[in-house]
This record gives C-alpha cells, sequence and structure tokens, in this order.
C-alpha cells in the first residue's frame, strides 16, 4: 500500500471541491430558494446522514478489513490481528469472500432503507410540512428522488470501503473531485431553471451514480477480475463472524454520534420556526465544511495507520497523529476567523435571504464542533487495532444529548442556544477529553 503527499494532495483537493461547490453553490440556493425551504433542505441534508446510519458500521469494518487483506493478513479476526510481513502475498480468495458479504449486506440493507424512508420518512416529511407555505409538490417530487437516490447510493457503498481500504486514496479522491463538479454544475443548470429543492437531490442523484460507476472501473482492473475469478472464495459465514462485532460497535457509536451532532435538527424543528432552523443549519453546514478540512489530513493516512499497525510500527502512527493535530486547530483558527469576521459580510453581499446565527453562536459552535473533530481522531486512531472501546460512551452522550435538548427546549427555553449547548455539554463531560488521553497513553508507551 502506498499513499503519500500527492494523495493528501488530492483528498485536500476533493475537500476544498466541495467547499467551492458549496460556496459557488450556496448564493443560488440563499437567493433563490424562500428560508422555509432552505430549512427543508436542511432537513433532508440531516435524513441524509440519518440513512447513513443503517450502515451501522459496517462500511468502516469492511475498509479496515480490506485494508488486512492487501496488507497480507490470511485470516481475519473479531478482535486483534496477526503480524505480517511488509511484502506478504494477497489472499484474493478471502478478498473474493469479504466481497461477497458486502454485497449481501449491502443489498438487504437498501431494501430495509427504502421501506423505512418510503413510510415513516415520508409520515415524518408530512409532519414538517403542515406549516409550510410554498409548493408541497415541489418537495414531495424532491424526496421520491432522495429515497430512490439513496437507497441505490447505499447499495453501492461498499465500494467506498474497496477503494480506501486497498489504498487507493488518490483515484478515489479524483472520483469524489468528478462527482462533486457534476454535482455542482448540474445543480446550477436546474435552480436556475427554476426546478429548486428538485434541482438540489436531482444534481445529487447524477453525481452519485457517476461516482459508483468510475469506482467500479478503477477498482476492478483486469488483473484483480483475473485474480477474483480463479480465486476459491472463503465461506460468508466465517467472514461475518469475524466484521460483525466491530461494525455493531460502530453502528452503535454512529447512532451515539448521529444523537450528538443532528438530532437538534430533527427535534429542534418540532420546537422552532423553521427559519431558525434554517439559520442553524446554513451555519452548521459551513462549520461542517472547516470540520472536514481540518480532518483531511489523518483521514487520508488512516488505511496507512492501519498497516502501521498491523507492522507495529509505533514511531510512524505517532508522527501522523502529532502532524494530525497540530493541522487540525490551525486549520479552525484560520477559518474559524474568517468565518467570524467576515461570513456577515458575504451572506449580505449575495443577498441572501437565510442569515448565519449571531457571532456569540458561532464561536460556541466553533469550539464544540473543533473538540468533537478532535477526540473522532483520536478514536478512529484506536480503532487501528481492531478494537472499538468508545461504542457504549457513545451511545450514552448521544442519549444525554437528546434529554438535554428536550430539557432546554421545554423547561428552559433557551431556542437556539439549547441545540448548540445540548451536544457540547454532553460531549465535554467524557468524550471530548477521555479518548485524545488514551491515545497519549498507548503511543507514550
Amino acid at each position: 500500500m502506498h499513499i503519500d503527499r500527492k494523495d493528501v494532495l488530492w483528498n485536500y483537493t476533493a475537500t476544498f471541491l466541495q467547499i467551492a461547490a458549496q460556496v459557488i453553490l450556496l448564493p443560488f440556493i440563499l437567493r433563490s430558494l424562500p428560508q422555509e425551504t432552505v430549512a427543508v433542505w436542511t432537513i433532508f441534508s440531516t435524513i441524509v446522514v440519518l440513512v447513513n446510519l443503517l450502515d451501522f458500521g459496517f462500511n468502516s469494518s469492511f475498509t479496515r478489513n480490506v485494508t488486512y487483506i492487501f496488507s497480507g493478513a490470511k485470516t481475519l479476526k473479531a478482535t486483534g490481528f496477526d503480524i505480517v510481513a511488509e511484502n506478504a502475498e494477497v489472499d484474493y480468495g478471502l478478498l473474493k469472500g469479504l466481497i461477497g458479504v458486502m454485497r449481501f449486506f449491502y443489498s438487504r440493507m437498501a431494501a430495509i432503507l427504502l421501506a423505512v424512508l418510503a413510510s415513516a420518512g415520508t409520515y415524518y416529511i408530512c409532519a414538517v410540512l403542515r406549516t409550510y407555505t410554498g409548493d408541497t409538490t415541489e418537495v414531495y417530487i424532491a424526496w421520491i428522488i432522495l429515497c430512490a437516490i439513496n437507497a441505490y447510493s447505499f447499495y453501492t457503498h461498499y465500494y467506498d470501503s474497496l477503494l480506501q481500504g486497498k489504498g487507493l486514496i488518490k483515484r478515489s479522491k479524483q472520483i469524489g473531485v468528478v462527482g462533486q463538479s457534476v454535482y455542482l454544475i448540474a445543480a446550477i443548470i436546474l435552480i436556475a431553471l427554476g426546478f429548486g429543492l428538485i434541482a438540489i437531490v436531482s444534481a445529487q442523484a447524477l453525481s452519485i451514480i457517476i461516482r459508483r460507476v468510475l469506482s467500479h472501473h478503477v477498482f476492478y482492473t483486469v488483473e484483480l477480475k483475473e485474480r477474483l475469478k480463479s480465486a476459491i472464495k472463503q465461506p460468508r459465514k466465517g467472514i461475518l463472524q469475524s466484521v460483525y462485532p466491530n461494525a455493531v460497535k460502530i453502528g452503535l457509536t454512529s447512532i451515539g454520534g448521529f444523537l450528538v451532532s443532528r438530532s437538534a435538527v430533527i427535534i429542534g424543528s418540532m420546537f422552532l420556526p423553521l427559519d431558525v432552523i434554517a439559520s442553524y443549519g446554513i451555519t452548521v453546514q459551513i462549520i461542517g465544511v472547516i470540520s472536514g478540512i481540518a480532518g483531511v489530513y489523518y483521514f487520508t493516512y488512516h488505511p496507512k495507520i492501519v498497516q502501521y499497525k498491523v507492522q507495529n510500527n509505533i514511531g510512524n502512527i505517532k508522527r501522523i497523529y502529532t502532524k494530525s493535530c497540530l493541522i487540525l486547530f490551525a486549520v479552525y483558527f484560520v477559518f474559524g476567523a474568517c468565518l467570524l469576521f467576515f461570513g456577515e459580510w458575504a451572506f449580505g453581499f449575495i443577498r441572501s435571504k437565510t442569515p448565519l446565527l449571531p457571532r456569540p453562536c458561532i464561536v460556541a459552535a466553533l469550539i464544540i464542533a473543533m473538540l468533537e473533530v478532535n477526540h473522532s481522531i483520536a478514536g478512529t486512531l484506536l480503532t487501528a487495532k481492531n478494537e472499538i472501546p468508545f461504542f457504549k460512551a457513545s451511545l450514552i452522550f448521544g442519549t444525554m444529548t437528546v434529554v438535554l435538548l428536550m430539557v432546554f427546549f421545554r423547561f428552559l427555553h433557551l431556542g437556539v442556544w439549547g441545540m448548540i449547548l445540548a451536544p457540547g455539554v454532553a460531549q465535554g463531560v467524557y468524550q471530548n477529553w477521555k479518548w485524545p488521553l488514551e491515545v497519549y497513553k498507548e503511543l507514550r508507551s
């Protein structure tokens, strides 16, 4: 596996294009769509994140096990791993079996997803639209497209694991650049033609289809196809038994993470006006972009960290982690300052119908998000040894976030401050400091 500065550069390019796409597209959205529609778009985005929870942690487990196989592992374990030589041969029978397990899992979960979105999801959208004064037909058409493309995206989700697990970070990000470019161009054209919310989800659908087609082409080279064709596939049952214990733990962690980071929109939409949800959603989305940039360096090198862990190379792991933390804090300082000092001016310049949150709210949200990314990087590093120590804590403090949201809304009437502070308080109690401390102990020994 070879990951170098070119992979990091392409990861930054893909991330910056994602930012550029949002920066370029945001004026079209904010100028063309009413504030209520922007709020619905925010809810749609939150539902997409909720959809990903159905993965239940299998994607990261699959990715890690693909890396183990391409590093030379001959068996997959529920916990821990075998130390292997640097130039060990790839077991293509094991790889073939793992790919079969991926397809088995995602095909069934995609069917469940479509059923859940079509029933419970549609009921929730209907409830939200009871006070909606815009064109509800447009929203329902957009919702149908969103349901269909998310089911397809979920079914083909394993391509991400294959590319990243094999260490094809650069090619993966190049595909991301192409997909993001298609999304941007299609969305601008369709918004200009007056398709509103339908334009955004249709552009997303086109982007996802193109990315999946390119991913298949990149991973399944002629040589790999031949090797897989001649390999004897290992039984599905044994591989599933190796993958699912940690996958379930990561899935529970993902549920906790969703409750922390996204439940504010779902619960808040029941207590606060849609215009407040719109401002919160736009502000959090921009901060999310900063979070994405801050974590690019580490997450580019994470497959390499897994390989270093298998090879017991602690020195290189320490080097990557230290540099990742320095980049994280630098990015938040620079881009956070830009958002605080120039964000309001930029929104006024584009004549946005939806404003940012007040500066004190933005400062609090930036600090909370930075601490979240910091402990997420630490937690992800801990998973490199094929153990998930944080899944219980994630569930506990995710539940605590929901409880705090209800208290802040119902009894303290904190409004948007409740949406910001609830996850910050819940994470600050334990997770913000626990996992970075565990990494420090591990790398020091």
